[in-house]
């Protein structure tokens, strides 16, 4: 190797990166372009061991070079001034495209793992990408998408497009959907076409819109169960509690659970209803021996009883304490439409299988409103449903139900405040997908206290910002998610001549452009790649909720033409040229056949394997004398998968590797000696 050349090169490039970081770009293009001929010429005149470990060397040093924290840190800096701290088309191709997704879809979907390459090649084309994923905006022509498994947090205030950009979601649902509402626009809008998906139900405890429940749920469902009772206690209040109180307020939010499990295990297993419960709770004294009964001859949990005997025994304002945290959890026993909706089966209710709802890819409606009533009952049907849907995902297979169970959960905090700061932990990982909308940052952590409203917003993989946030914490809080970028500044002098550049620090997005946000624009959070400023779909735009509300729309009359023609002329297409797709086909599956028999070829002649057992004549060492023919007839070829001589093998002479010598011949004299028994 010459080490003058590699000298001139050396020099070269480092005059070439110097030049283009200093911003002298022709005398860096100029280097470069120079140092290519050195540079042949040592890959001409240089061993090729040699040119392998300089390459090595050069691999080697760029890699320690480009893997430091500083060059890391660098690469993410220049990356945000070039792309004025937003994320690029690139970005969202490479993490949240629809090609991204499908290529996740055997992990999302384990019933659409692909058996083969070609099968996942036609997998990454034609797969909706609905069935792995929640579209969340577009950007240009591009569509921004989250996995199932991940959590989606919406947030915006009133009539911003929130509602219409949910109904989208529940009509994109691939498996069962349990929506909440507070009004009956999203059932009539996305009900005649999920009837065409599975049945649809409704679950109306406020009577809204005079709709009437087709389906029932009793609080008391599972509570035999000593857990279940615990989780229905639990949910029941959640719905009524806030999660910015002290410790006080915990205090007696964890008795009253703790006790109304009880009350509600003690009911189940009496075969009574939830006014019993309530009636106990008004006559403590005079109810103990039942409840207590029960628990005693008919429950496995000795703590439930202790629960019970401490709050009857302790003394009045204790009671009364305890009591008042439980009474607004049953308060709905009060509203007719209520007490209909959660009749027990004895007295003529509805209910419904959870396994049998997620096999027939079925939507349930929940509607409730601001009623505080109501919420609890709301509240313990859905966590009901999903409680039930993540046990049945631990006896899938795949460890996650398939197709997901999708709940959407439209103004979350105030008619279903589930516990989200633990089921956005693990339910995307069982085959959950949960989409939950907030007016604002604000009332999610008045729902669920400033820490347990950062458990969610860490938890969730997208959260996507509407437009009429007015607070400012939340507008400050999401304009420091977006980060900040540099800005470059011009200061001219009172001629008009540029005296100065520089750049300054500037927010990604100001407090004021957030709360300005035009309409139908959001901004979308992620996990893995920088914010994006993008469009919501309207559910009122997509051409299916036009055809199936307006049919006759001339847009959806011209529609319907033209499918009509398309499909006509694909068919006559299809039938003139199936002669030529016929040839077409054969000459392409002998090609392939051509090919495959010589890549076989070539790998039986390289390697040594991959080629049929007997192929032709068979070649074997010439026989040149009757010692050799015994040896052979005696160690053989025969041995090795060929014949003997003297079978009708071609023989040929040249010389063999497995010519026995001398010393062996004898040895084989010898031994046939012994099986003649000695004569010679």
């Amino acid at each position: 190797m010459n080490i003058s050349l590699v000298v001139v090169v050396a020099v070269l490039l480092a005059v070439a990166v110097i030049g283009w970081r200093r911003g002298a770009r022709a005398v860096a293009l100029g280097a470069g372009l120079a140092a290519i001929f050195p540079a042949w010429a040592i890959v001409r005149t240089s061993h090729p061991f040699l040119l392998g470990l300089l390459a090595a060397a050069v691999v080697v040093v760029v890699w320690l070079r480009f893997g430091r924290t500083m060059a890391t840190v660098t690469r993410w800096g220049a990356s945000a001034r070039r792309k004025a701290g937003v994320a690029s088309t690139t970005d969202i191709a490479r993490t949240r495209s629809g090609v991204a997704m499908r290529r996740r879809a055997g992990t999302l979907r384990p019933s659409l793992r692909a058996g083969s390459r070609r099968a996942r090649l036609g997998q990454l084309l034609r797969l909706p990408v609905e069935m792995v994923a929640v579209e969340l905006c577009r950007v240009a022509a591009v569509r921004v998408w989250a996995p199932i498994e991940d959590v989606v947090l919406v947030f915006g205030g009133p009539r911003t497009g929130k509602t219409q950009w949910l109904a989208g979601r529940v009509l994109d649902a691939p498996g069962a959907v349990l929506v909440t509402s507070t009004r009956t626009d999203l059932l009539d809008q996305t009900a005649p076409l999920r009837e065409r998906v599975g049945p649809v139900f409704v679950f109306n405890p406020v009577g809204l819109g005079g709709r009437e429940s087709t389906i029932t749920f009793d609080p008391l469902t599972g509570c035999t169960d000593a857990v279940t009772a615990n989780e229905r206690a639990a949910d029941m209040l959640a719905a009524i509690s806030h999660g910015g109180g002290g410790g006080d307020r915990e205090f007696w939010e964890d008795q009253g659970r703790r006790n109304l499990a009880a009350l509600l295990h003690a009911a189940a297993l009496g075969n009574l209803t939830i006014a019993e419960v309530q009636s106990w709770l008004a006559d403590l004294d005079g109810s103990e021996g039942e409840i207590l009964n029960l628990l005693r001859t008919r429950s496995s949990e000795p703590a439930f009883v202790a629960a019970i005997t401490q709050f009857i025994g302790t003394n009045d304002r204790t009671r009364t304490s305890i009591t008042s945290t439980i009474a607004p959890a049953l308060g709905w026993l009060t509203h007719g439409p209520a007490q209909e909706a959660a009749r027990p089966l004895s007295q003529g209710g509805r209910p419904f299988d959870v396994a049998a709802l997620l096999a027939a890819r079925a939507t349930v409606f929940m509607l409730g409103g601001e009623e505080a009533q109501v919420a609890p009952l709301v509240c313990a049907l859905t966590g009901y449903i999903a409680r039930e849907a993540r046990r049945l995902a631990a006896h899938a297979p795949s460890g996650r139900l398939d197709p997901p169970l999708s709940l959407r959960l439209d103004e979350a905090a105030l008619i279903c405040p589930v516990p989200l700061d633990r089921w956005t932990a693990d339910m995307g990982g069982r085959g959950v997908s949960i989409v939950a909308l907030f007016q604002s940052r604000a009332q999610l952590v008045d729902c669920y206290g400033p820490a347990k409203a950062a458990v969610i917003l860490n938890n969730s993989g997208g959260r996507l910002l509407f437009g009429g946030t007015a607070d400012r914490d939340d507008l400050t809080y999401w304009s420091i998610l977006a980060g900040e970028r540099d800005e470059p500044i011009t200061t001219t002098d009172m001629h008009g001549r540029v005296a100065s550049r520089s750049v300054r620090r500037v927010p990604v997005l100001a407090p004021a452009q957030l709360a300005n946000l035009p309409a139908g624009r959001v901004v979308l959070f992620t996990r893995d790649m920088p914010p994006v400023v993008g469009r919501a779909e309207q559910a009122w735009r997509r051409a299916d909720v036009h055809a199936v509300h307006h049919p006759n729309a001339l847009t959806v009359r011209a529609r319907a033409w033209l499918a009509a023609r398309r499909s006509r002329a694909a068919g006559w297409v299809a039938r003139s040229t199936r002669p030529a797709r016929a040839w077409v086909t054969g000459r392409t599956t002998a090609a392939v056949g051509w090919f495959r028999a010589r890549l076989s070829a070539v790998r039986l002649r390289v390697t040594g394997r991959g080629g049929p057992a007997k192929v032709g004549p068979y070649a074997v060492p010439a026989v040149r004398s009757a010692a050799d023919a015994a040896v052979v007839d005696e160690v053989g070829l025969d041995d090795v998968g060929l014949p003997a001589a003297g079978e009708g093998a071609e023989v040929l002479a040249f010389p063999s590797p497995w010519t026995p010598s001398p010393s062996h011949h004898r040895h084989a004299q010898d031994q046939q000696h012994e099986r003649n028994g000695g004569a010679r």
